[in-house]
């Protein structure tokens, strides 16, 4: 077995390591990073991983919630895209739903790294944590875009924020899942919103 070196890495390894480890997930997905490809992307070394995260896993597990922040960052851009178009819900939402969808397009190798951490989170109490503290920041975000909007229209949303946002996280995995088997018959953002639109009328107004 290789020496591993007992000097300290140096500053700025850890936040290296992370954006190399963010890249690989973005480029090869969670199953088939190793450290080398974490080395070689972060420009460190193998010592750096287990001085600053303990281990290959838990490093990729702090990337994950990266992931999550980035991805909440690049929606919560859509839907605030201009001061004028802050003012309707329901623009905002589509908004939303479209650069959601778009992601999906760009960052395929991501959306597998998501879904392959689902298997071993239900083996590893670290793991299931991080996915759920990422879910609920993401969470927290979403009602906060949504109470921003409220706070424009000068109207309340008929529905309980952290509920809807919830819902829609779990339309969004959803369609992750169908994207990554089946992307030619998977709805585009017009046919998700058309189906919320006839929601009312299906259910018969019901609360």
């Amino acid at each position: 077995m290789a020496s591993v070196s007992r000097e300290q890495p140096v500053a700025g390894h850890r936040e290296r390591l992370l954006a190399g480890a963010v890249s690989c997930l973005q480029e090869k997905g969670y199953a088939a990073t190793t450290v080398r490809d974490l080395v070689a992307a972060s420009g460190t070394n193998m010592a750096s991983i287990g001085y600053h995260f303990g281990g290959k896993e838990a490093l990729l597990h702090e990337a994950l919630e990266e992931c999550f922040r980035l991805w909440t960052a690049r929606v919560e851009q859509a839907v605030f895209a201009s001061e004028d178009d802050d003012a309707d819900m329901a623009g905002a939402l589509a908004r939303g739903l479209t650069a959601l969808l778009e992601v999906f397009k760009e960052s395929r190798p991501l959306l597998i790294a998501f879904v392959e951490a689902f298997p071993p989170a239900a083996r590893s109490e670290a793991l299931r944590a991080r996915l759920a503290a990422a879910y609920a920041e993401s969470r927290a975000s979403g009602v906060a875009m949504v109470r921003r909007v409220s706070e424009r229209t000068g109207r309340l949303p008929p529905f309980d924020p952290e509920v809807f946002v919830t819902v829609m996280m779990a339309v969004q995995d959803g369609l992750i899942l169908q994207w990554l088997i089946d992307p030619d018959n998977t709805p585009e953002a017009s046919q998700v919103l058309a189906v919320f639109a006839a929601l009312p009328e299906m259910t018969g107004g019901a609360r």
